[in-house]
């Protein structure tokens, strides 16, 4: 697929972050797209920024509340999609859509836990399951699946567990590199790949806790984690108040955000490029590259506190 102009893409998360730009590059191409997300407002916004240029004429982006971990949320999704775009088919699927938190089968809860798992992953496959037949029917088209360098590195970091999101990550890996040959097999006009991002300035640190808690602030058992990891990183918490530790996590937010090596456009566009040329596995940026050469140089090293402040000096990370 060299070109987007006049295909019908689907963004799950198109609200914030990588989803937002890459409904704004595809957009900006001529291709119509239709979003869900599960923040009806941050989606308006999104559309707002891709018709801030005169769309060209005809050109439709539609928007669709949905939380992706619920099959019957994706099922409306679709009907509303065929309704409101006309079609009964489409050329690309981005399973873009993702939360962290549940890092702990100790500290965190089983809801928590299966609720990043459950939107991580089952939201990709869900995605997948619910547009294949559409996707079928085009002429040609293209899977795009949203892993992490979580998806070959479960970790960020020696003070802080990450178990949901890495394992939803290496899930989505391996069902996408799995589908390669199934596509090949029953519908070699439909390609597939597999996105793995490193840090990315988005707003999922933020956005997490809005699912997760209903707000961005920390729960209980958060700022207990939180406590724990500060003093891991040799910090006096004693003397610190739970406004204090709630101020830092939105700090560390707002530097998730701000100081990125990679920004979401800059994604999107790396991201836009690999499906163009076809490239099943596209790792986006030079820390995404760099994590990957060194964990397949010395994986019996991955998870040691020398591998990690390596990646550290290296890249300049400011996670974990």
């Amino acid at each position: 697929m060299k070109d987007f102009a006049g295909k019908i893409a689907v963004v799950t998360g198109g609200g914030t972050g990588m989803g937002r730009e890459l409904a704004r590059l595809l957009v900006a191409e001529g291709c119509n797209v239709a979003m869900c997300d599960v923040s009806a407002e941050a989606m308006a916004e999104t559309k707002r920024l891709c018709e801030v240029e005169k769309l060209p004429q005809g050109l439709r982006i539609t928007t669709h509340v949905a939380d992706v971990s619920i099959e019957d949320h994706y099922k409306r999704f679709r009907d509303k999609l065929i309704e409101q775009q006309a079609t009964d088919k489409i050329h690309l699927l981005f399973n873009n859509a993702g939360i962290g938190g549940g890092g702990s089968l100790f500290s965190n809860t089983r809801e928590q836990w299966e609720r990043t798992f459950n939107i991580c992953w089952g939201g990709v496959y869900l995605g997948v399951r619910t547009f294949l037949p559409l996707l079928v029917k085009a002429d040609e088209a293209h899977i795009v699946n949203t892993s992490s360098v979580n998806g070959f590195w479960a970790s960020v970091g020696m003070g802080v567990s990450h178990t949901a999101y890495s394992a939803a990550k290496f899930a989505v890996k391996g069902f996408t590199e799995a589908m390669i040959n199934d596509l090949r097999l029953n519908a070699p006009h439909v390609k597939c790949s597999v996105v793995m991002p490193g840090h990315i300035g988005t707003s999922i640190v933020s956005n997490s806790r809005k699912v997760q808690n209903g707000s961005d602030q920390l729960n209980a058992d958060e700022l207990k984690q939180a406590r724990q990891r500060l003093q891991g990183q040799g910090i006096d918490v004693a003397r610190m108040s739970d406004a204090d530790i709630q101020q830092l996590a939105l700090d560390r937010a707002r530097i998730f955000h701000d100081e990125a090596p990679t920004s979401a456009a800059a994604a999107a566009k790396i991201i836009l490029d690999g499906v163009k040329a076809e490239r099943w596995r596209i790792l986006v940026g030079d820390d995404a590259h760099l994590l990957d050469e060194r964990v397949r140089k010395t994986p019996e090293q991955a998870y040691t506190p020398d591998f990690y402040q390596g990646i550290v000096a290296a890249t300049g990370w400011k996670v974990g």
